[in-house]
């Protein structure tokens, strides 16, 4: 998969996800996605600046960063999903905030900002050092980043209970040529593509979280509800003893999450990483 088959099939996931995801994710702040507050008290963000947020999706980090600027800053979400982008919007659109749609890869905008953040989306980027390059050069100097992504398969089991098990069962249920998601998910990792970017005075944190989502039934449940349709198609085309199988081996990886009443409680690591331009 080339680098611009992978934007088009990600926009078009994202327009088919949006819904979902703030429903079941962003909008109540469910486990780590109640990190904001911690990624702007990080940052610096304060009254009066104005911030560049870079993979906005539906709003999640830039509703708490206009709370933050107040009426005398300025915030730019940027997000390549014209739907997440309209499920932000419907929050509304004082004057001090636009949405713009865009390639966090080739950014066509002018203006210079104090503080630019991403959080959760960076390591969607084929590109992720171009996407940074373009933050620094949009940032005034001396201005900050911040970047939040999530941890590992191991230090994320919600995430790597299914994951592990999927490729002996569908080895294309992640596209050949497609970046790895998990490519940024280590201190060491990140810091690099923050220092080859050009930012300075780099600081990554570990955060702990954990989410419940409820018994095993409704872990299978949930996830496969929430992933693309794309995907769920070769999950059901396994047919039912090969999805049974499948079912099963992820029941196993979940059940060290497991308590004696039969709900999971899966802990999830946040790294967050704030540079200086």
């Amino acid at each position: 998969m080339s680098p611009a088959a992978y934007k088009r099939a990600t926009v078009e996931t994202w327009d088919e996800v949006a819904p979902r995801y703030h429903s079941k994710w962003a909008g109540p702040g469910a486990g780590p996605f109640g990190c904001a507050d911690m990624l702007l008290d990080e940052v610096g963000i304060s009254a009066g600046d104005a911030v560049l947020d870079v993979g906005c999706g539906t709003g999640a980090a830039t509703r708490h960063i206009m709370e933050r600027v107040g009426p005398g800053g300025l915030v730019i979400g940027v997000d390549a999903s014209d739907t997440a982008l309209r499920i932000a919007s419907e929050y509304g659109i004082p004057p001090n905030l636009m949405y713009v749609n865009a390639d966090a890869e080739a950014m066509p905008l002018a203006a210079r900002f104090d503080m630019a953040v991403c959080q959760f989306a960076i390591f969607f980027f084929p590109d992720a050092p171009a996407a940074l390059r373009n933050m620094i050069s949009m940032t005034k100097p001396g201005g900050r980043l911040g970047v939040a992504v999530h941890g590992t398969l191991e230090e994320v089991p919600y995430h790597g209970c299914l994951l592990r098990e999927i490729p002996s069962y569908i080895p294309d249920y992640i596209p050949p040529g497609a970046p790895a998601l998990d490519r940024y998910s280590e201190a060491g990792a990140l810091r690099g593509l923050a220092g080859g970017a050009g930012y300075h005075d780099i600081s990554v944190q570990t955060m702990a979280y954990r989410y419940s989502p409820g018994d095993f039934d409704a872990y299978w449940n949930g996830y496969v509800g929430y992933i693309s349709e794309a995907q769920r198609r070769k999950i059901r085309a396994l047919g039912p003893h090969r999805m049974g199988e499948l079912r099963e081996a992820v029941r196993r990886n979940t059940i060290p999450y497991t308590g004696p009443d039969g709900t999971i409680s899966f802990p999830w690591q946040v790294l967050i990483l704030t540079a200086s331009a």
